[in-house]
């Protein structure tokens, strides 16, 4: 340890306190049990599969996924359950899902007819059946196809193609990341569930059974009061949560797991330092879909300071001029996007008081295809 309390560890590095993250899990997965729902974590915040697997001895029926190489990775490393929450549409990518399906139970997302011939010609191919949930857009205006009638028009246009069986429907009501008050994000979230109910009757109306309703995102699971039908969450942010999360009143500093301690290599004026991360160790992210961060670019940690500036290998903290920080010193700093900063390190050091306990190769990182 630094006489500061940060632990010793070369600059700039990713800290995960283990038991801050252990308090998330276990609050994420009592909430999922009191409303009797399935929790399917987003590992992409991660990308570790230690902590995949960490997820599931504390509760988790399986884990989501952004792309084929992330599933690939916590598939190598032993996860079994798989959900990709994202459409597959290249022959190299749903040839290596073909392989995927070989060895783990694997479903993905669709919401197009497109899209599911794809998916079918090359599934039929392998003598292999795909199951597949409809992705709902609920409001961001990402992929998805619109509530109600539209989802029952494709799933009336795909549902005979071989190969493929449809499980249910999803969504990811991102835009609850641009609310601008705690009571935005909570009628967010009744939002979301409410039209994926409503979706779902459509659905078993038209005669097919839906298996799986599936919402969340962090904020809006964070105030989620449960809704009749819904049956899986898949928040990922929660394990860590960050400055975005605090933004929006959904998290406390005490809940935030991740920081990265960075080194001061520079004090060039009484208003300003220099630390020896910048956007490579940060990201430039400032916030999602429309709002941006009034604490520039993450939180200085037990400093009358902000992170105002990035370069690439550079932060420039702008400071109280009797703020006592000296080249040398080291400060911890919570991200904006915890997901964003994750994916830019190739490992991580997990705290528990204030002592590294254990080095995480974040195996996921970079796994973009």
């Amino acid at each position: 340890m630094t006489p500061s309390g940060i632990p010793s560890v070369d600059t700039p590095a990713l800290l995960i306190d283990l038991d801050i993250v252990r308090r998330n899990l276990q609050q994420m997965q009592k909430n999922a049990d009191n409303f009797g729902v399935a929790l399917r974590p987003h590992i992409k915040t991660h990308k570790i599969p230690e902590l995949a697997h960490l997820q599931m001895r504390l509760g988790a029926a399986g884990i989501t996924v952004a792309k084929v190489s992330e599933a690939e990775v916590m598939a190598q490393g032993g996860l079994k359950d798989i959900f990709i929450a994202n459409q597959v549409v290249s022959e190299n990518k749903l040839n290596r899902l073909a392989d995927l399906k070989k060895k783990v139970d694997i479903s993905v997302g669709l919401d197009s007819p497109v899209a599911a011939e794809k998916l079918s010609a090359i599934f039929a191919a392998s003598g292999l059946t795909m199951e597949y949930l409809i992705e709902i857009n609920s409001g961001l205006n990402r992929c998805g196809v619109l509530p109600g009638r539209d989802a029952v028009e494709l799933y009336r246009a795909i549902h005979a193609l071989p190969a493929l069986r449809f499980k249910g429907i999803f969504t990811h009501a991102g835009q609850v990341y641009g609310a601008g008050s705690l009571a935005e994000v909570m009628e967010i979230s009744r939002h979301e569930s409410k039209i994926m109910f409503e979706t779902a009757e459509a659905l078993e109306e038209a005669g097919t059974l839906v298996q799986i309703i599936s919402i969340g995102s962090t904020p809006t699971m964070k105030v989620w009061q449960g809704y009749e039908g819904i049956n899986e969450i898949r928040p990922g942010n929660y394990i860590f949560h960050d400055a975005i999360q605090l933004s929006l009143g959904v998290a406390t500093l005490e809940e935030c797991a991740l920081s990265i301690v960075a080194s001061v290599i520079s004090r060039p004026a009484r208003e300003r330092a220099v630390i020896d991360g910048g956007s490579k160790a940060f990201s430039s992210d400032r916030g999602a879909h429309g709002k941006e961060m009034s604490s520039g670019f993450g939180i200085v940690l037990g400093k009358k300071a902000t992170l105002v500036r990035l370069s690439e290998e550079h932060g420039i903290i702008s400071l109280d001029p009797d703020e006592h920080l000296e080249i040398g010193d080291r400060v911890r700093i919570i991200p904006n996007h915890a997901c964003a900063a994750v994916n830019l390190f190739d490992r991580a050091y997990g705290i528990s008081n204030g002592e590294i306990v254990e080095e995480f190769n974040i195996a996921a990182r970079g796994k973009s295809q």
